[in-house]
């Protein structure tokens, strides 16, 4: 079994010195939806698709990292479930913590993908290489985007750009036979 997916080749060069990929939270990794119980505890909702992209990225050598306005347990116990380290929660100002974390794994913009949904999420979208927006992003990020994916956030489309940089850096087909055999 080969892999199913294609991507415009102007997107997979743009995709293929990408090392680190910068994600919002709210909207991005979630629906966008708040949830809180009556205890005033934020509840938040992650999709599997997601998660197993992001696994997938760190096995191919390609750096996860999120970037949040927000802070939650819920939030921190999914991302050390993944094992993402590369974290900045409480962030208003997204791009000063990108730059932190570039200058921390001794990449720089060139190398980044970023994918947001919102204006605080403007400033990491512009600079990076690879923009991307899932498809229920507010009109501004939808138009700084390189790369808009078919699913929302929280329903798999962080998981859709994770597919287009496995296959851009050519990990996809090897990732996938591992499970196919």
């Amino acid at each position: 079994m080969g892999a199913t997916l294609n991507f415009a080749p102007e997107l997979l060069a743009r995709a293929q010195r990408v090392k680190v990929v910068f994600f919002d939270v709210d909207g991005v990794l979630t629906d966008g939806g708040l949830l809180y119980s009556e205890t005033g505890e934020t509840l938040k909702r992650f999709h599997t698709l997601d998660g197993h992209g992001l696994k997938m990225l760190q096995k191919a050598g390609i750096t996860p990292a999120v970037i949040t306005g927000r802070d939650s347990a819920p939030l921190r116990t999914r991302l050390q479930a993944l094992g993402i380290t590369e974290v900045h929660f409480g962030t208003e100002d997204k791009r000063p913590a990108a730059e932190a974390t570039l200058a921390a794994l001794g990449l720089d913009w060139s190398q980044a993908a970023a994918m947001g949904d919102d204006w605080p999420d403007l400033p990491m979208m512009r600079r990076a290489a690879l923009a991307c927006a899932p498809a229920n992003a507010h009109a501004e990020a939808l138009a700084l985007a390189h790369f808009v994916t078919n699913r929302t956030g929280g329903h798999g489309a962080v998981r859709e750009l994770c597919d287009l940089l496995l296959t851009a850096s050519g990990h996809y087909a090897a990732l996938l036979a591992a499970y196919t055999q």
